[in-house]
């Protein structure tokens, strides 16, 4: 019968398999399996005294694979039995010779447990003298109890190239080395940076001192007009607006009723900047530069005398200036259009022609540039007017249409003007040609009244007269009111068409 791989989990008494101390299975030296010698314990039985035991009918085995030499037991039982079959080993007591065994004198094989009754087996070798080889997990050595069974060297499969933990040496054995680990990569510690807190505490120093200047220079200015404000070098600030105001008018006043030069075709002429609609506004300036500024360098500035310049506010009425430039050149003729002179006594035709003209849009943007200047500094200097080559506007037959029309019968003959009483005559000799002219409107010519000239000609003649106007209310009469009467006696032919009357009542 071959042997078994192990026996039972546990011995008749249903205790655990050790041995008979109950201790743990251990491998002692020596021995080819690790089981405990109960040699001792099979002594102190009843077979121990050396008495061969008797027949064993009682208990169950099979004649089959029966080994040579082996006492015959007689005949198996026919049919099937329960447990496990006992064994029918002679019992040798310690130090007896095996009867069993190949030598004489040898010990015999130790057995698993003292409590089991073990099935007939096939004695285990003696291991040789001198070294202790395992050829195989005999039963009667251990009850592996289930247990892991560790392969013998060489026995059982591994993983290609991968080392065996438990192959032996020639003196037990082997101890498991483990593999060894990469030694730990020191970790440098990354390097101070110098001077770094010398820089945050620079920096939060400099923000400190900012904002404490920054809420000095805010209680400090608290003024209408900021503290350092200044308008064309004059400083304004750190006041109300009234005073703001005040400090401009005294300080800019003549600078802006100074009359420009200009310079047309080699001559010089004189503008006024109120009749050439350029003003210079006190009360918008002093507005823009008004109110709070949060920005912190003005705030902070102001603490050290910074400046906060704010431009002047200088409207410009374009048609003024244009015509201010026109009359300036000399009007028409200074552009090679056609118009009419009054002379004393007659009216001339003037027929226009291709040649030097003013260029309005540059004179314009010069006379400005001059304006700003004088504000500023106190001085402008002669403004040439830009001139370029044009093409007449009024054509000849315009300039005859207006001679027929309105010039000829103007200087035909004298005129009346009346208004409450009081009467004055106006002639073609000396007075027409001083407030009679002629102007280009989209290439036609169109009567122009010069109402300085005017005043001055008709003196104290209506002083004390009231005209009522539509609002009803009353007042003097005016060099309008003049022109008025002028224009419709001009066109008469009779002397009672060529008087008019100013009426003094609005119905």
């Amino acid at each position: 019968m071959g042997r078994p791989t192990g026996g039972p989990s546990g011995g008749p008494s249903g205790g655990p398999s050790g041995g008979p101390t109950g201790g743990p299975m251990g491998t002692p030296s020596g021995s080819s399996s690790g089981g405990f010698d109960v040699s001792g314990a099979v002594a102190a039985g009843p077979l121990g005294a050396g008495g061969a035991p008797g027949p064993r009918d009682d208990l169950p085995f099979f004649s089959a694979n029966q080994d040579p030499g082996a006492p015959d037991r007689g005949e198996g039982p026919s049919g099937p039995t329960t447990g496990p079959a006992a064994g029918d080993s002679p019992m040798v007591p310690p130090g007896a010779a095996n009867p069993l065994a190949p030598g004489a004198g040898q010990s015999p094989p130790r057995m698993s447990d003292d409590t089991a009754i073990l099935t007939p087996q096939k004695p285990a070798p003696e291991p040789p003298a001198g070294g202790n080889t395992s050829s195989g997990n005999v039963s009667g050595d251990t009850l592996t109890s289930g247990m892991r069974v560790v392969p013998s060297a060489g026995g059982g499969p591994k993983a290609p190239g991968a080392s065996d933990p438990f192959q032996q040496g020639p003196d037990g054995p082997a101890v498991h080395t483990p593999p060894k680990l990469p030694d730990p990569v020191p970790s440098t510690p990354a390097p101070k940076k110098k001077g770094r807190n010398k820089l945050v505490l620079l920096g939060a120093g400099v923000v400190g001192l900012a904002g404490v200047a920054y809420g000095a220079g805010l209680l400090m200015n608290h003024a209408d007009v900021p503290k350092g404000t200044t308008v064309a070098g004059v400083d304004i600030g750190g006041g109300t607006r009234d005073e703001a105001t005040t400090k401009l008018e005294n300080a800019l006043g003549k600078r802006t009723e100074q009359a420009l030069k200009l310079q047309v075709g080699g001559k010089s002429v004189a503008m006024e900047p109120a009749q050439a609609g350029l003003s210079f506004d006190t009360a918008s300036t002093v507005a823009a530069a008004a109110g709070s500024d949060y920005n912190p360098v003005s705030v902070i500035g102001s603490l050290f005398g910074n400046e906060r310049v704010v431009a002047p506010v200088m409207p410009v009425d374009e048609e003024k200036l244009a015509a201010s430039l026109q009359r300036a050149a000399g009007g028409a003729a200074a552009s090679g259009d056609g118009t009419i002179k009054f002379a004393p006594g007659k009216a001339v035709p003037v027929y226009g022609k291709t040649g030097k003209g003013l260029d309005i849009a540059q004179s314009a943007a010069a006379v400005k540039d001059a304006y700003h200047a004088q504000i500023e500094t106190g001085a402008s200097g002669a403004v040439p007017l830009a001139t370029s080559t044009q093409k007449p506007t009024i054509a000849d037959a315009e300039v005859d249409r207006k001679m027929q029309q309105f010039a000829e019968p103007a200087m035909s003959g004298l005129i009346t003007v009346k208004a409450g009483g009081a009467s004055i005559q106006f002639g073609p000799d000396k007075s027409l040609p001083k407030i009679l002219s002629v102007q280009p409107v989209n290439g036609k010519l169109v009567e122009k009244y010069n109402l300085p000239e005017l005043k001055k000609l008709y003196g104290t003649t209506f002083d004390g007269v009231l005209v009522t106007r539509g609002t009803g209310k009353k007042t003097p009469v005016q060099p309008t009111d003049v022109a008025a009467a002028i224009g419709k006696a001009l066109l008469g032919k009779t002397s009672a068409e060529r008087t008019a009357e100013i009426q003094t009542n609005a119905s």
